[in-house]
């Protein structure tokens, strides 16, 4: 398939999805389950292709992903709190240190900005770590950040342990997918340009790709600042979608939950963290609530439905996923135009499928 044929069709594509998105959002309630599912699907799709930008394609294990996200949803939400609002927020603390509000959109760039800030400046003596020793002092690096944001002496600017709300967020669907989707894009095109080729060939062998004249702990640290300025935009959108922010909610446990998403839709794949994003969310959202509530049949009740016994499901159904799908849903492979039409002429084309 040419080149240009191939981006018509998947602009096309996109086009449809956003249609499809946008006659759901109309024909749903805002407070149904399939919108809240789009919403914060799409939020963490993004987060999870920035995460799989270093994990899976650069080969560095990093666990810092939540706090680069908690960074850039506290950069958003300080700077865009509307000024007349800031005595009611900052009660404790006369109205903060910050008389100032800016646009939403410069907000959620700064956010990206002060997160890829971090990311440099911890990066120089991170990125020479390896394996373990980077996923710890990431990890670290993420716990130190949200005791540094509750802090009571930075209280005037963080509001300590407090809820941060009144900053700007959004209503409709369409604007997470929009925010996501040029995100995604722009990786994607870094994923196929030269630096993204030499971002996989680290992966895949450090010492050949040094021999080949790629500095390795330059393109490392660009795609850890890349990568981590997509998670304080993703950040950023997940404090609007929620409409209150607080630091404690940026435990260790949201990273596994990113690093789990891209295992199941494979590392290397920025569909498959894509569609692992919504089915982790739907599944931890949505179908799976029914199980947290008893249930009776009659006057039987169902033995060991109650509150929390969806999660103990939810984690049987990933351990046989992980089980079964080895590399992930996706594997390495992409869904797009050009992977959908080797599959069809695999299985129904010459030789293929028996009449």
């Amino acid at each position: 398939m040419k080149k240009n044929t191939k981006t018509i069709v998947n602009l096309v594509l996109l086009a449809l999805l956003f249609l499809a998105v946008w006659v759901i959002e109309r024909t749903s309630s805002a407070s149904s389950m399939l919108i809240t599912v789009l919403k914060k699907g799409a939020i963490y799709a993004l987060i999870a292709v920035s995460m799989n930008l270093l994990n899976g394609f650069t080969g560095l294990f990093s666990l810092g992903q939540a706090g680069f996200m908690l960074v850039g949803a506290y950069t958003y939400a300080v700077l865009t709190i509307p000024v007349a609002k800031r005595v009611a927020v900052y009660q404790m603390y006369a109205g903060g240190a910050i008389h100032f509000q800016l646009p939403w959109l410069a907000g959620i760039l700064l956010a990206g900005a002060v997160a890829a800030l971090f990311a440099a400046l911890i990066g120089y003596p991170v990125l020479r770590l390896k394996s373990d020793y980077l996923a710890i002092a990431t990890l670290g690096f993420a716990e130190i950040i949200r005791a540094i944001i509750q802090y009571e002496k930075l209280g005037p600017i963080t509001n300590g342990s407090l809820l941060l709300k009144t900053y700007p967020t959004f209503k409709s669907t369409l604007f997470p997918f929009a925010a996501a989707a040029i995100c995604i894009g722009i990786i994607v095109l870094l994923i196929n340009s030269t630096y993204g080729r030499a971002f996989k060939a680290i992966r895949d062998d450090e010492i050949a790709a040094e021999a080949m004249g790629i500095n390795l702990f330059r393109h490392k640290q660009m795609a850890f600042i890349i990568s981590s300025f997509f998670a304080g935009v993703g950040g950023a959108l997940l404090a609007m979608y929620q409409g209150t922010l607080q630091a404690n909610a940026f435990k260790a446990a949201m990273t596994y939950e990113i690093l789990l998403i891209v295992v199941i839709g494979g590392m290397g794949s920025v569909t498959g963290s894509v569609l692992a994003s919504f089915l982790f969310i739907a599944c931890s959202e949505w179908w799976l609530r029914f199980l947290d509530a008893e249930q009776f049949i009659g006057s039987f009740q169902v033995p060991l439905l109650r509150s929390g016994f969806r999660m103990v499901v939810f984690s049987v159904v990933i351990m046989i996923v992980v089980l079964f799908f080895r590399r992930g849903i996706m594997g390495d492979k992409e869904f797009d135009v050009e992977g959908i039409s080797k599959w069809c002429r695999r299985k129904f084309g010459k030789g293929g499928a028996k009449a």
